[in-house]
């Protein structure tokens, strides 16, 4: 890579050099050189399964920004390297102050790891944190109360693993937050600098640190030792990992090749193998969410029922076609607007949708019986028939494929943090995935979920009304709304997917209920094939509910709920995360940055179900 100082700051074949370089360099570090790399303008990065989206100016680069961005790079590399999804999200605390936290101390560690590995990469670090915090201005922060604890813990964490050398403003906060820590948590932060090759036991001690914060509730019980060498033998570094990565910290990369050598030397087989982790995942080990004993024993015991899931009351529950929520007129007007956002989508929809319909119609291997008595008037052979016309009318007739025998349930979250472009990108999406499955012969079911009010309904009112006993459960009244049946033609509902834009619908989100209903609504359809895609933005949360229940209730029974699906159930379960990340709670489940890539990945999540064998061959199978 060339020089920063050396890069003119509006030369654009040196910008494009510059994404290759660097695009090259995560490859490299990561180990991985199958790795998508790409790059929007932004401040921060994301990696997504395989894919690592990059930030980087528009037009021009400014040299004193050059170390900056490569340390956001390298960051991402580093995760790639160090970080195992499925460990994290086996060990990751359900509250979201707990999770937020733990994750930034995951960062801090993968981070670490690779800043005693390589000199370079330790500066780069350096610069991409120093810019964040005094973006943040947490640089001039006086108190420890003014920093966000996982900012704190980020640079407090650094700061320990390091030995002190980071960057003036990191030195800063951590500085605040040690003069606050008792001195247990100071020992915790050596323990988790001693396991930074061991990401498991790293999680253990994290935990620990943040039950003694008092910033989650309650520690999960342990996981099991087995289960944990397994994931470590796949996920762990050599005892002198290490110690060589501090041999090999006094000296700058040359090349994107030595920095995969000595990456790859510091870090040792870090990355777990597939078969590993088909095993793990075979047996329930390393499933976040995992069980009670309770279900272990009995596998068709209602989910949550272990953890004494309930509502307090279901009576003002509803389940209503979209079209009652609107009369003719506003449901006109809102298909209107939603064709007005499709029209410049146009092109981009004829491609997707004639891309997925070409892929499923070449799975609908079509085979003919010929010389039939009845069927199809078979026209080959209608030339014989005028050669000789004493021959008889030749039939055929098609055989059905399996691949016909299926329905789709898009189950769409309709929350209020999914109002704007969310929402709309998700009605649209849904719209064009209706019209192709419909084409394709695969019907689909349209659903949405909400609540009735905001901060509690008449469940509410009537728990206040009974003296508002401890316990009581969820405390608001749902709202399932079925904007398209599997049954209804595409051309019947088109008006109602429109309803999603109308101001006011989106409200709370409980998503564990809401799983439930789609999946038993798929149950009890005909269909050998049935698949059910979750799109959501985020975890469950309903302010009345966890107001008087525990800060976990909700996401803990979405947790029960999909471990019995996809531990039960012969449905397909898929679920898309629009800016957060719900690989922690599915199994077979991707999350985007932009709601703009909704469309491509829903079509490339369905490819690949339908791609996939029968879902009744495959017990125990990870999709």
């Amino acid at each position: 890579m060339s020089p920063a100082a050396a890069l003119p700051p509006d030369d654009a074949e040196l910008v494009e050099t510059f994404k290759r370089a660097t695009a090259g360099c995560v490859r490299a570090i990561a180990g991985r050189p199958e790795v998508e790399v790409g790059f929007s303008p932004g401040n921060a990065a994301a990696v997504t399964g395989e894919h690592v989206q990059l930030p980087v100016p528009a037009g021009h680069l400014d040299p004193a920004l050059v170390p900056r961005l490569r340390g956001i790079a390298d960051a991402a590399a580093l995760t790639l390297r160090y970080h195992n999804e499925r460990i994290h999200g086996r060990f990751t605390p359900l509250g979201p102050d707990a999770a937020r936290a733990f994750d930034a101390l995951e960062s801090a560690r993968t981070k670490a790891l690779g800043a005693l590995a390589l000199a370079g990469v330790h500066d780069n670090l350096a610069a991409a944190l120093d810019g964040t915090l005094r973006a943040q201005g947490l640089h001039a922060a006086l108190k420890p109360d003014h920093v966000p604890v996982p900012e704190a813990l980020h640079c407090a964490a650094l700061a320990r693993f390091l030995g002190g050398d980071v960057p003036p403003p990191a030195a800063h906060i951590a500085e605040l937050w040690e003069s606050a820590a008792e001195p247990e948590m100071d020992r915790l932060l050596d323990a988790m600098r001693a396991t930074l090759t061991d990401q498991a036991a790293f999680a253990r001690a994290a935990r620990q640190l943040l039950a003694e914060m008092d910033i989650e509730p309650e520690i999960d019980p342990a996981p099991d030792d087995n289960a944990d060498a397994e994931a470590e033998d796949g996920d762990g570094a050599p005892p002198d990992a290490q110690q060589g990565s501090g041999e090999k910290g006094d000296s700058e990369m040359d090349s994107a090749s030595a920095a995969a050598q000595e990456a790859a030397d510091a870090s040792g087989s870090l990355v777990m193998d597939d078969d590993e982790s088909l095993m793990m995942d075979a047996d329930g080990a390393d499933q976040p969410g995992g069980p009670s004993e309770q279900r272990r024993n009995d596998p068709f015991a209602p989910p949550g029922a272990a953890r004494g899931y309930a509502a307090y009351t279901t009576a003002y529950d509803e389940e209503i076609p979209a079209a009652e929520l609107g009369d003719e007129v506003e449901l006109a007007r809102l298909r209107q607007l939603l064709d007005r956002q499709l029209l410049p989508l146009q092109g981009v929809i004829a491609r997707l949708a004639n891309r997925l319909q070409r892929r499923l119609m070449a799975r609908q291997l079509r085979s003919w019986e010929f010389d039939q008595e009845e069927g199809i008037l078979d026209a080959s052979r209608l030339a014989r028939i005028v050669a000789a016309p004493t021959h008889s009318l030749s039939f055929k007739i098609e055989h059905e494929t399996d691949f016909r025998d299926t329905v789709v349930t898009l189950l769409i979250d309709n929350s209020g943090s999914m109002r704007g472009r969310p929402i709309t990108v998700a009605a649209l999406s849904a719209d064009i995935l209706a019209r192709t499955l419909e084409r394709c012969g695969v019907k689909v079911e349209i659903l949405g979920f909400t609540t009735r009010a905001w901060k509690g309904g008449k469940a509410r009112e009537q728990w206040e009304k009974d003296g508002r006993p401890a316990n009581p459960g969820r405390l608001n009244d749902l709202r399932h709304i079925v904007y398209k049946g599997a049954d209804t033609p595409y051309r019947r509902a088109k008006r109602n997917l429109a309803l999603m834009l109308r101001e006011g619908i989106l409200k709370e989100n409980i998503d564990g209920e809401a799983l439930l209903w789609a999946h038993h609504r798929l149950m009890a359809r005909s269909e050998h094939r049935r698949i059910l895609m979750v799109i959501s933005d985020g975890a469950p949360v309903d302010d009345s509910t966890l107001s008087a229940n525990t800060g976990v209730y909700l996401e803990r029974h979405l947790r029960e709920v999909i471990a019995w699906v996809e531990a039960t159930s012969p449905v397909q379960l898929t679920a898309i995360g629009i800016g957060h990340d719900v690989t922690r709670y599915y199994r077979r489940a991707v999350t985007i940055v932009d709601a703009e890539e909704l469309g491509g990945t829903m079509l490339k999540e369905l490819t690949g179900l339908f791609l996939d064998e029968d879902p009744n061959t495959r017990a125990g199978r990870v999709f």
